[in-house]
């Protein structure tokens, strides 16, 4: 018998690059019931790519959103709430700041469901796990498991899937009373998914919080270079002029240079990535030493933008990334670039999760706590 599908809320849905994941997920047919986010440019991105969006997306403040506004038989609830006080590039004013302070309001909103979703997924950037000493993940796990959640916690870099380097923690909660067999509750041992310092996150507050962890399998290696994913044919005038690229190696240090030099000498083609750095006052690019690329970020100055620096063979040229090239780095290859401006598309992008990482945690984690049997007919 074909099991039932899978309600999902997605909250701070963005483009919808969550909903993206979850549908790849086998097994079972995971269905986005309701989503939301403040931004109309993120609704017209998740709309080109799926019309049915009028019907459950929400373009609307989280603080105006009640836990009655959602529908009913909800299991999963997602929440990639906002970074930008928890990154290190940020401003770090943490789980107070007006960005990343919406996680209350999220929770606030789980609080009044009822029945409250069976699992819940938070996603942000590992510099969660040490704002304000750790205290802002401890104030944050402690309210999901005053809801009832026994939590889990896992890092995964990007890189394990796509070419960019990409680390984000996420947080697993489960509602006791659906915790699997083979969840276990003592220290998890460590791994690529449980580096020590998660590890130090179970050890500090399994005894005065509920956690757990379950065994999964080991990250996949990932690409080592931008093969795939760099646009073959792009406007050729994109490419950057002769005075511009002369600038860029010039603005070089003398390491980034020799880096350079090498890769210009070489007998291939070599593509890698660079960013734009202020150093001791003077605006300088830095070229990546392995060919994939830095993480990908919202688009709100030129050190946020990555440029893409083409190599080899004695010849030169340098460019802007393409909305085409984040949405591949995003492993969302199929994903429609018909809403917004590239600069709005570029924004969507970094601003979204990775949808390898997301199906790889719904195929090895959220299905087999939700639908065992489907996991166990699917095997």
């Amino acid at each position: 018998m074909e099991s039932a599908p899978i309600r999902a809320a997605e909250f701070f849905a963005g483009i919808g690059l969550v909903r993206t994941a979850l549908e790849r997920v086998k097994g079972a047919q995971i269905e986005v019931a309701w989503a939301n986010d403040i931004k109309q440019a993120k609704y017209d991105a998740y709309a080109a790519n799926y019309p049915d969006a009028f019907d459950h997306f929400k373009v609307r403040d989280i603080r105006e959103v009640e836990a009655a506004d959602l529908p009913t038989g909800i299991e999963l609830a997602t929440s990639s709430f906002p970074c930008i006080d928890l990154s290190l590039a940020g401003n770090r004013r943490g789980l107070v700041g007006e960005q990343s302070g919406m996680f209350w309001e999220f929770a606030r909103i789980l609080e009044g469901m009822s029945p409250r979703p069976s699992v819940v997924l938070l996603e942000n950037v590992q510099g969660f796990a040490t704002s304000h000493k750790g205290k802002d993940l401890e104030d944050a796990m402690r309210r999901l498991s005053e809801f009832g959640y026994s939590l889990d916690v896992l890092a995964i870099d990007a890189r394990h899937f796509v070419p960019q380097s990409r680390p984000r923690m996420f947080i697993i909660g489960i509602q006791k009373d659906r915790l699997p067999t083979h969840a276990r509750a003592e220290v998890p041992p460590t791994s690529d998914t449980r580096p020590a310092w998660v590890q130090a996150i179970h050890a500090k507050h399994r005894a005065t919080l509920s956690m757990h962890y379950i065994n999964l399998p080991s990250l996949p290696e990932g690409p080592q270079d931008l093969e795939g994913f760099v646009e073959a044919d792009v406007n050729p005038g994109l490419w950057w002029n002769d005075d511009r690229v002369d600038a860029f190696v010039k603005s070089l240090s003398e390491i980034q240079k020799a880096r350079f030099e090498a890769l210009l000498t070489a007998d291939s083609i070599t593509h890698r990535t660079a960013y734009r750095r202020t150093r001791q006052g003077v605006s300088v690019w830095e070229l990546r030493k392995d060919g994939i690329a830095g993480c990908l970020r919202t688009t709100g100055g030129g050190s946020s933008k990555q440029a893409l620096v083409r190599v080899g063979k004695g010849s030169k040229a340098i460019r802007w990334m393409t909305p085409r090239e984040y949405a591949n780095l995003m492993g969302a290859h199929d994903y429609k670039l018909l809403a917004g401006t590239p600069n709005q598309q570029l924004f969507g992008f970094g601003d979204a999760v990775v949808v390898d990482v997301i199906e790889w945690i719904g195929n090895n984690y959220l299905l087999p706590v939700l639908r065992p049997d489907s996991v166990t007919s699917a095997g």
